[in-house]
């Protein structure tokens, strides 16, 4: 009798199971919205304003819990249709067939087993008359703000704030709204705006105020934030401050604020508030490639180490590990950066790196100092200049040699990517040129490199994103013999032609393989997203290197191809590629390529 007594019990359960599958989750309830004209773009907005549908999608259960959110939904839905022009809505909200706005909050409402979200959405208002004034000089308006145009609010919110920060752009930081008369014309279904502005004085910078504890000492501060005292105020230069202080990475806070009161000749003063980062930080990173083997590096840094948000920085890598063909490569360096040196948006820093190369071609050991500055012309365009004093030991197989150079490195960066890790738009550009001067019988010379990418994304949703690359380096002055190699151009791997070996690629002079004197690079992606998680990549990649400073007969072409996975991840995608070579000498049919971010 037991057995066949927990052989009825576990049916019951069963049947129990499968009824709760298929009646859902307990309580669940139906909702429908409903609009008096077909508008799929409207209809999306409203359902992603209603807190009713969201409740669905949760799975809600409780009675008060959905009540509230229908009760909240009248002035949500409103608003909404608001947003899009508009103004003669009515909205029903019926819980079981009953108003929900009729039913007091605290009924006892038993199980909510349908709800039903009725909108009348009215005619579309139109703007009849549109005037805002006075205006700034080149206030540039939104173009929706015309007589005839859609009556959408966003549009006149918008206008709103482009009138007053038209004025603070030349000065008047107090400016704002001071007269908003808006009619509804029903039997005409238009909105008539018109909307006054008050400028108030034209104001200047006063006194930086600085509260918060901080380990960054005082004048340097104010030095770095740089907030012009006495000239006329300029939002830019707010925002401009508070980008160079976030830019030490002293800071975990940064916030600007204006002062409400104007002191004496319209001076307005700026209360600045700071948070100190942890002064200390570490990092480390890995790479993956089938015949380069794993790359290992890591970084420890100080964010404050004398007291004026100076970084020091000590970096160590070792590469090559596992490698097929290569030995194992290692650099380690320390770096010291001063902000704000010499001039506001100019940093102050000095290297020193040693490193050893044991390549297929060479073998280079080198050590260097430096001292540079970079200016920060904009958020996307900067500039560099360095003087640099290089010593490289190498054996090859053009022999044993030492260099000694006094190097010139100027440098120029545009970046208008809208992600550094995982772009979809925008261009960047990286221009340098490296003149060279030998010391001790080493011949003289100049090296050149431009790195242009640019990023467009297509598709609804933007799932598509097209991304091309184009590489071009040239050596003149000094022949390959007379070249530091880890100078010369080789092509292979990661950051060039994926499909071939890292720097496999090269030209053979003399019997003898080396790098070459120029370069070429061409890549080209697809990527696209899978879902929110995964994407897809595919790729083609052509390069060609030359024993001459230009591109020329005296070189050859090889290309290579493959498919990729990302995985999205908090600090960008983690990159998957598999490559083979298409055209060109290759000692393996395939490379496989490992990372953190897109390939570029």
């Amino acid at each position: 009798m037991r057995v066949r007594f927990h052989f009825v019990l576990n049916h019951i359960y069963l049947i129990l199971i499968v009824f709760v599958l298929l009646a859902g989750p307990v309580g669940a309830f139906e909702a429908d919205l409903r609009l008096d004209r077909e508008n799929k773009g409207l209809q999306s907005e409203l359902a992603s304003a209603s807190l009713v549908l969201a409740a669905k999608r949760e799975g809600a259960s409780s009675a008060q819990d959905i009540l509230a959110a229908a009760q909240a939904d009248y002035a949500r839905l409103v608003s909404a249709l608001y947003e899009r022009g508009y103004y003669g809505p009515a909205v029903s909200i019926l819980i079981d067939g009953r108003e929900a706005a009729n039913i007091p909050p605290l009924a006892n409402l038993g199980r909510v087993s349908r709800i039903d979200l009725v909108v009348k959405t009215g005619s579309a208002f139109q703007l009849g008359k549109a005037e805002i004034a006075p205006l700034a000089p080149q206030t540039e308006i939104p173009e929706g703000f015309r007589t005839g145009q859609p009556a959408e609010l966003a549009v006149i919110r918008d206008t709103a704030q482009a009138g007053i920060e038209g004025w603070r752009a030349v000065g008047f930081a107090k400016a704002q709204i001071s007269r908003e008369n808006v009619v509804a014309d029903h039997p005409r279904s238009q909105l008539n705006v018109e909307l006054g502005i008050a400028t108030g004085p034209r104001v200047s910078f006063g006194t930086l105020n600085v509260t918060g504890e901080s380990k960054v000492r005082l004048n340097r501060i104010r030095k770095i934030a740089a907030v012009p005292s006495g000239e006329v105020f300029d939002p830019v230069a707010l925002e401009r401050a508070a980008t160079r202080l976030r830019r030490t990475g002293s800071f975990s806070s940064v916030t600007l604020r204006e002062a409400d009161a104007l002191g004496p000749n319209n001076a307005m003063d700026v209360e600045l508030a700071v948070v100190d980062a942890k002064p200390r930080r570490f990092g480390f990173g890995a790479e993956l490639h089938s015949s380069e083997g794993i790359s290992l590096s890591g970084f420890w840094l100080h964010r404050n180490l004398l007291g004026g948000a100076e970084r020091f920085r000590i970096d160590a890598e070792v590469a090559g590990l596992a490698s097929e063909n290569n030995g194992v490569d290692y650099s380690l360096s320390a770096s010291l950066t001063r902000p704000s040196t010499f001039h506001k948006d100019v940093d102050l820093k000095f290297v020193a790196e040693i490193e050893q190369l044991d390549e297929p071609l060479y073998f280079l050991r080198d050590a260097s100092i430096e001292a540079g500055l970079s200016r920060y012309y904009s958020e996307t365009l900067t500039g560099d200049a360095a003087l640099i004093y290089r010593y490289s030991d190498v054996e090859d197989d053009l022999g044993a040699r030492t260099f000694s150079h006094l190097m010139l490195r100027f440098g120029a960066t545009w970046d208008g990517r809208n992600d550094r890790l995982n772009p979809t738009d925008g261009t960047y550009l990286r221009a340098e040129a490296m003149p060279y001067l030998g010391l001790s019988d080493t011949a003289s010379g100049a090296r050149g490199y431009v790195d242009m990418r640019t990023y467009r994304s297509f598709g609804a949703s933007e799932k598509i994103t097209l991304a091309g690359r184009f590489q071009f380096g040239t050596i003149v002055g000094s022949s390959i013999s007379e070249t530091p190699p880890d100078l010369l151009f080789l092509s292979g791997g990661s950051g060039t032609v994926r499909g071939h070996s890292y720097q496999s690629q090269s030209i053979t002079t003399g019997g003898v393989e080396t790098g070459g004197l120029s370069f070429v690079g061409l890549a080209g992606e697809v990527r696209m997203k899978i879902n929110e998680t995964f994407g897809a990549v595919g790729f083609y990649d052509i390069g060609y290197i030359g024993a001459n400073s230009t591109p020329d007969s005296s070189g050859g072409w090889h290309s290579g191809a493959g498919i990729g996975l990302r995985y999205q991840t908090g600090i960008g995608p983690i990159r998957l590629d598999l490559a083979v070579p298409v055209t060109g000498e290759s000692d393996n049919s395939f490379e496989v390529y490992v990372g953190i971010g897109q390939a570029f």
